[in-house]
Order: structure tokens, then sequence, then C-alpha cells
């Protein structure tokens, strides 16, 4: 299945996200862990979508969300940062989900510049997170 540029960015203004976890973890040198994904769910029955993202884009996975729900997903911060973070430069997202990519980048750009690697830093893209999605005014 092949995909083009303009359908791909409504598909996700429509059904993706971009979400950043701060999540305690004793290994790391500040107590947290960030993490950085962005993600297409769908029904088992649509998986074909899915899997014809990942091609596209060359990275991420396709499996089991929850119950019937597949996902697609790009984790690794160098796909994010090569592959994901240019194509919706290039294609901007159309709805309000665009405020949230832009934040979903600029932590990006924090962790390649280790930010997130100190404690203040950690607190700082917390706070840009608690703003994504539903966490932000609407």
């Amino acid at each position: 299945m092949k995909l083009d540029a303009q359908w791909i960015t409504g598909f996700v203004d429509g059904e993706g996200c971009f979400h950043v976890g701060v999540n305690a973890n004793a290994s790391m040198t500040t107590g947290f862990q960030v993490l950085p994904e962005f993600t297409v769910v769908q029904h088992k029955r649509d998986v074909q979508i899915l899997h014809a993202l990942k091609a596209y884009f060359g990275c991420g996975v396709v499996r089991v969300n929850h119950g019937d729900r597949m996902a697609y997903r790009v984790r690794g911060k160098e796909h994010l940062l090569e592959r994901i973070v240019p194509f919706f430069m290039k294609h901007p997202l159309k709805t309000r989900k665009n405020v949230d990519f832009r934040k979903f980048r600029k932590i990006l750009l924090m962790m390649e510049k280790g930010v997130h690697l100190t404690g203040e830093g950690v607190d700082e893209i917390r706070q840009i997170a608690g703003q994504m999605n539903r966490g932000g005014s609407r």
C-alpha cells in the first residue's frame, strides 16, 4: 500500500499521538527516564495502515496495543529526530495536534543537547510534557 504525505498528515491529525513520558527509574542519574513516543492506534481490522506507515517511515514497530487495537509506535530518539520530526516539519499538521507536535519536537531537541540528564532539565521537560495532549488548555 502506497501512502501519500498529505494523507499521512491528515490521518495522524485524527489518529496519531505525540507523547513524552517521564518515569521514575532509579538506574538513571536523575532518577527519571524521559520517553518520547509517536503512536498511531487502529482497530486490528485496519492493521495494514499501520504496517504501511511503518514501511513509509522505515522505522518503528506494529504490535497489539490493547484488546482488539493495534499500534504503530516509534520510540527511538534517532528515528524520531531523523524521520518523524522532519516529515511533520515539511508536512505540518492542521489541527491543535500541531501545537503538541511542536512541544514534542522541542523536548527531543532538548534531549539531543543532554538537557534530560539533569534534574532541572527533567523538571523543564515534565512541565512542557504536562501541557501536551489533554494536559494543555484547549
